[in-house]
């Protein structure tokens, strides 16, 4: 698709309605009448409102990042982080995930007219928490432009209903490093997602643990598959939503509801009651149902799990090798009393340049493919309809045939500097889950 020549003013932000938001950007949606972004939503990015200033270029990207990328990216030439974004969907996301599950998109030019338009008129649609973190980033110069996941572009001449679902796969293994420490065995046997419930209980970002583990949903088994859905059906968080031909109707915009209520189920069964063929009170089961079996029979989650275990080491493992790569002395190593554990991380450190390098690129590229999303779009064929050019699958319980679509989004390139993060919140997280198992449970040293 050719942009040249495209520039989004301020009286062209009265068709961009407000979709939604994470930590970096803020999506919108094309309700105008322009064939070059019907079926089309943009990406702009967002800047912490404790930031006076904001860099445009790339000169937020160290020495050791570029190097770091120098293979796959080449920074320097890139005039701006989002360039730089773009670019890493393309060579590093793609290759990894499909081309036919990634849409890279294009870049738009915006001009500030248009992003403070955007800033203005969208205030009242985001959570205020969203809004006190963070604000449109007004100097940017362009925007990201990618298919509308949720929609069917080239629909037919009669209304069909669209239903997606996003989901938010999160962490789907175990990690099996001989890096871990003796004390954090619990990661060798309990989700990431599980175990971070605890520390997001105990800081109060959620009203109750989650049932969902994402161990279920990538098994292979239609049965967990099924488990898992339902888990995030009952305790969506921010980990589940539905949109309905386009318009939000279950989840949270900016970050989720904790659970679901008897009248908000009742209401989902209605609306989606034109897709979903089935008695009142059965659609939920069936919806989840004609998710679940694609899942299973797409096996879309199979390229996602590969890319994850690109972490083949774990961050107690991958943080050595981090810093090898920015040349400073290991602070892990430096408050370690473990001597075992201590021989065991030198290995790591006698590492050459290129071997660090790529323990690290492995683990940020999982750390990706670890928070993207998963959109899965359907519409219901007919008999008579034409040969579709999307995939198919079956709800044999209402005998329906809908054809079906599966992107990833959300492929945010990760900052070398996020290693020491990714430790410490790995730490905080085994410390809570630890604490509180011998709440829960006791210790022998603890009973009298």
């Amino acid at each position: 698709m050719g942009m040249e020549g495209i520039v989004l003013e301020e009286e062209d932000a009265k068709d961009w309605v407000y979709r939604g938001e994470g930590a970096v950007n803020i999506v919108l949606g094309y309700i105008g009448s322009s064939p070059v972004f019907v079926g089309k939503v943009l990406r702009i990015q967002k800047v912490p409102r404790f930031k006076e200033q904001y860099t445009v270029g790339t000169s937020d990207f160290s020495v050791h990042e570029k190097i770091l990328w120098k293979d796959s990216i080449d920074l320097d030439t890139c005039s701006s982080r989002e360039d730089a974004e773009h670019l890493y969907v393309q060579n590093v996301m793609i290759p990894l995930l499909g081309s036919e599950h990634v849409d890279a998109g294009v870049r738009v030019s915006v001009s500030r007219g248009f992003l403070e338009a955007i800033e203005k008129d969208n205030l009242c649609e985001r959570p205020c928490w969203r809004v006190d973190a963070a604000r449109v980033n007004i100097l940017c110069d362009s925007a990201l432009l990618i298919s509308d996941h949720i929609v069917f572009p080239d629909g037919t001449c009669k209304e069909v209903p669209c239903i997606s679902v996003e989901i938010k796969p999160k962490w789907g293994f175990l990690p099996c490093s001989r890096f871990l420490a003796e004390g954090n065995a619990p990661k060798r046997s309990i989700s990431r997602f599980q175990m971070h419930q605890a520390l997001k209980l105990q800081r109060g970002e959620t009203s109750g643990v989650s049932e969902y583990d994402p161990l279920d949903l990538f098994s292979g088994s239609i049965e967990r598959i099924n488990r898992a859905l339902k888990s995030l059906f009952t305790t969506p968080q921010n980990n589940f939503r539905v949109f309905l031909n386009g318009n939000l109707i279950f989840g949270g915009l900016g970050g989720g509801t904790d659970d679901t209520t008897f009248k908000s189920n009742e209401a989902f069964e209605d609306k989606i009651g034109d897709v979903i063929q089935a008695e009142s009170g059965q659609r939920v089961t069936e919806f989840l149902n004609l998710v679940s079996e694609t899942i299973f029979q797409s096996g879309v989650l199979n390229h996602l799990l590969e890319a994850q275990k690109r972490d083949f080491l774990d961050i107690e493992g991958a943080i050595h090798a981090y810093y090898n790569v920015i040349s400073q002395p290991c602070r892990v190593c430096q408050d370690l009393s473990d001597t075992e554990l201590s021989q065991r991380y030198s290995s790591l450190h006698s590492l050459s340049l290129d071997e660090s390098i790529d323990i690290v690129k492995g683990f940020l590229t999982a750390a990706t493919a670890k928070d993207c999303s998963m959109m899965i779009s359907f519409r219901p064929r007919e008999e008579g309809d034409q040969v579709s050019s999307y995939s198919t699958v079956l709800l044999d319980s209402t005998n329906q045939l809908f054809d079906y679509k599966a992107y990833f989004i959300d492929l945010d390139m990760k900052p070398l500097k996020k290693m020491q993060y990714y430790y410490e919140l790995d730490q905080k997280i085994l410390r809570c889950y630890n604490g509180l198992e011998k709440a829960v449970h006791g210790s022998p040293d603890s009973q009298e």
